[in-house]
């Protein structure tokens, strides 16, 4: 991993302040000497890595040294970029004298950056004459842009839904029966398997069985792990099954106890349906329910899912159980899973072998024991390696067929085959997440970049090739694919499989990229005898100082109580959720943070001194209810590209903030008497947005104005409006609009004829309006795909031949008014969900309705 040390420190030089100046003396030459060094020895880091990987400690230490040359090579340089950064922004006659000469302290500050950098220099010498020594050959390919294959055979299939449904057909019907039939006795069906059987993926198609969901008036699905707390569980179970969740900050006994009564209030009278996935220990049950019995009996035919690697955590359930022991696949299936990955249909005819490499692939299949899991990851491998000499070199490599060693031979191989060092880095991310956690690919990506693991590459955003690099996991089946965003196709979220995440854990400990730290581990513990970790993740800490060595430019922390963050000078990136922190340090000294996320988190107040952080990036403050207002110096921090911030107060005046993509603020019940103009002006200067986000108990009327000056934005979210009158025309809306969301008290004009022009609108929500009639007419919404409508008083709704020729899903929320579905939605041939929120004027006798069940369209009432 020291090739991704230096590769980021060269990534994020290359656009420093520091080279746009000829008024910091010796140290401009100083830091171009220092990146041509980084860059000669980066060509010494493939060799290396592979000799320090078969034990050679001599080795081991250069690389650490590397490194840490590298890492202290990038802290001087951007020193020296942060000093002339402040000096442009400094104002009057010191401003002056700062930009054109140098004061007293600034001459002391370049001289100790200009030791520094000749410090680091001698170091890197000092590297250099240790490779010779070690015979350490010099690779002069360079860094090469790696080009992603068009895949797209594989995307369609990367779910782990379709993985693990072959061969499982049989068996996913068998309890989807047992849970909709029977007796009306609350009972349980237990799945049980070893690791990467297929547990969870069988246990998830099921819950998301439309049979199981017409059947069960409540369902909630509730990872469980080896480390959890019952709290946590009621928590979710709760915001699932009646949508409100209890936030206070110092949960005790007592509370757990009111969470678990509303739960069991609500559900006494109801059929309701429970997963608790991956349970590990025989008393989950009794932690569950040790203050009340959370999941009543009322002979309403209710039922638990649960899904476990411990047949006697099965049986220990006290109540009637189905134990479900989940079969290996057989020698058949397990070629037809192998093969679907691994040789794909659109690729056969390009393999000049195909029937010797199917031979040596059925005889692989059944090396893998049935387990879906590496059949996936296997195949997925082994289809970026189309030809018999590689695939007979895996089948004589082999080096186990024991279960462990296997999944961990194939997960190495897959890893190594990753096509870059920035790959690898991203991959070994995933042991900073938590168990079993589903990851948003929007916030993975924002801390990929933060943390320079995305190269620049031509013709593609830092954000693109983030992109690339999840959909190329997915196809190798090292990551599952859990929701793809309707409005832009790309993969939405994501879950790592624990065993994967397990080998991540240790590898990146092993290389010293991530130490993973829980209430188990010893805190403090070195990654290995030679390797420094330069980031940590916490994870369920409770009361003490995080320990962190002093270099340490990564935090993450998840489910932390009452703990107090460490004073490291050298971090980028702060990334902590659901949190209760104890004396918030004071961050004005990290001048090289880039990425601040402090989401749902207690006891946060952001120092007046943030304007200081002039690397800042990212600041995600979502659902973190600040005990002081914001800070208007943050509004000042030129760097700034994305904002979340719930419970701010009014907007600064008179500050530019152009650059910024991503503006997202929450603020509950503030209205316009604190924002007025103010909002309208600060959000209408942003002209770079792709995204905003914006809701709050009454948006200025003018806000809907301001979009003819943003060409960029793809997501507009707005709610909620007081009275909307006519909107702008089409022209007047970004053209490159993909989603938008408009929510209102009253729309007065029909808003069709004007959104149905957007070219690129593919998701629309809208609510309020109360006009007779809604039209939406031929060649209008030419890519809409989803659209949900919200309190509709519209009689009539007119639709011609050929409008939204796209769209799939529709959802209808309290139009009260609409007697009958127009017979338009018979000409909408993609057209396969229909959803009806208390619509009562439609009845069943409906023939549009009729006609579209008929047609196999899924229509439900709610």
């Amino acid at each position: 991993m020291a090739e991704s040390a230096v590769s980021a420190v060269l990534g994020s030089a290359g656009n420093l302040a520091v080279q746009e100046t000829i008024f910091l003396c010796g140290v401009t030459l100083q830091v171009g000497l220092l990146k041509d060094e980084l860059m000669r020895i980066q060509a010494y880091l493939k060799d290396a890595d592979n000799k320090w990987r078969l034990g050679n400690a001599r080795v081991a230490i250069l690389v650490t040294q590397i490194r840490a040359a590298a890492y202290e090579a990038q802290n001087v340089i951007e020193e020296a970029d942060y000093m002339e950064k402040r000096n442009r922004i400094k104002k009057g006659f010191i401003g002056a004298i700062s930009r054109y000469a140098r004061l007293p302290t600034d001459l002391i500050t370049l001289h100790k950056i200009g030791a520094d950098i000749q410090r680091v220099r001698r170091k890197l010498s000092e590297i250099f004459v240790s490779a010779e020594n070690l015979k350490i050959d010099l690779d002069n390919t360079g860094v090469v842009d790696y080009e992603f294959p068009q895949d797209n055979g594989l995307m369609n299939q990367n779910s782990e839904d379709d993985v693990v449904m072959v061969g499982f057909e049989d068996e996913h019907k068998e309890i989807v029966d047992k849970l909709v039939s029977g007796d009306n006795m609350l009972t349980a069906v237990s799945i049980v398997a070893m690791g990467g059987a297929g547990k969870t993926t069988l246990a998830r198609k099921v819950y998301t069985s439309s049979t199981v969901r017409k059947h069960f008036e409540a369902i909630a699905w509730v990872t469980v792990s080896q480390k959890f707390k019952g709290i946590d569980l009621l928590n979710n179970i709760m915001k699932q099954i009646i949508g409100t969740t209890d936030e206070s900050s110092d949960i005790d006994v007592t509370q757990e106890y009111e969470v678990g009564k509303k739960i069991h209030d609500f559900l006494l009278h109801k059929r309701y349906f429970v997963v608790l996935d991956d349970v590990w220990e025989t008393d989950t049950w009794e932690q569950i329910s040790r203050m009340v019995n959370v999941f009543p009996d009322a002979t309403t035919g209710s039922r638990i899912l649960l899904t476990t690697r411990k047949k006697d955590v099965a049986n220990h359930i006290q109540m009637q159980t189905h134990v479900h022991v989940l079969k290996h696949l057989d020698d058949e299936k397990s070629w037809e899973l192998f093969s679907s990955r691994a040789l794909p249909s659109y690729k056969r005819s390009s393999i000049c072998d195909v029937k010797e490499v199917e031979e040596l692939g059925r005889k692989l299949a059944k090396k893998c024991n049935g387990l879906p899991l590496a059949l996936a990851v296997l195949g997925a491998y082994l289809s970026k390696n189309l030809n018999s000499e590689a695939w007979s070199d895996m089948l004589l490599d082999w080096s186990s067929t024991k279960n462990g060693q296997m999944m961990r031979a194939i997960i190495a191989r897959s890893y190594k085959d990753l096509p870059s060092h920035y790959f690898r880095s991203c991959f070994l991310y995933f042991a900073a997440f938590c168990e079993d956690s589903e990851i948003d690919v929007s916030d993975l990506i924002e801390i990929w970049i933060a943390e320079s693991l995305i190269p620049h590459m031509l013709k593609h955003t830092p954000e693109q090739t983030a992109r690339k690099y999840v959909t190329e996991l997915a196809q190798r089946s090292l990551v599952q694919v859990v929701s793809r965003s309707r409005a832009h196709g790309w993969i939405e979220t994501i879950r790592i499989h624990d065993i994967l995440r397990d080998w991540c854990v240790e590898e990146a400990r092993q290389d010293g990229f991530l130490n993973a730290i829980d209430n188990t581990t010893r805190v403090g513990a070195s990654s290995s005898d030679t390797m420094i970790s330069y980031r940590y993740s916490f994870q369920n800490i409770t009361g003490q100082i995080l320990q962190a060595t002093p270099n340490a430019q990564t935090l993450v922390g998840f489910r932390l109580s009452s703990v107090s963050l460490p004073k490291l000078r050298f971090l980028r990136v702060i990334h902590i959720e659901n949190s209760d922190l104890k004396d918030f340090c004071a961050i004005d000294g990290f001048i090289h943070l880039r990425y601040l996320r402090l989401r749902a988190c207690r006891h946060v107040a952001l120092p007046t001194s943030i304007g200081k952080l002039l690397n800042l990036e990212n600041l995600d403050l979502r659902n973190t209810y600040l005990k002081e207002a914001v800070p208007m110096s943050l509004w000042h921090i030129s760097t700034l590209r994305h904002v979340y911030l719930s419970n701010v107060f009014p907007p600064p005046s008179n500050v530019q903030q152009k650059e910024l993509m991503t503006l997202w603020l929450d603020l509950g019940s503030i209205g316009t008497k604190y924002f007025g103009n103010g909002m309208v002006n600060f959000v209408g200067q942003m002209t770079q947005l792709t995204t905003l986000f914006l809701c709050m108990s009454l948006v200025p009327a003018e806000m809907i104005n301001i979009f003819v000056n943003m060409p960029r934005l793809v997501d507009i979210y707005l709610t909620r409006f007081s009275v909307l009158g006519k909107l702008p025309e089409s022209h007047h809306f970004p053209q490159s609009l993909r989603r938008l969301h408009l929510s209102a008290d009253v729309i007065n004009q029909d808003p069709m004829p004007i959104l149905e022009k957007l070219p690129s609108l593919v998701v629309l929500i809208l609510r309020g309006y109360e006009g007779r009639t809604m039209s939406c007419s031929a060649q209008g919404f030419p890519r809409l795909q989803e659209l949900k409508l919200r309190s509709f008083s519209m009689e009539e709704w007119r639709m011609e031949l050929g409008t939204m020729p796209k769209l799939s899903h529709l959802e209808l929320w309290w139009c009260q008014k609409i007697s009958e579905l127009p017979e338009g939605l018979l000409h909408l041939s993609s057209l396969s969900v229909l959803k009806l929120y208390d619509a009562s004027l439609i009845s069943e006798d409906d023939n549009t309705l009729k006609e579209l069940r008929r047609k196999a369209c899924e229509v439900g009432r709610c």
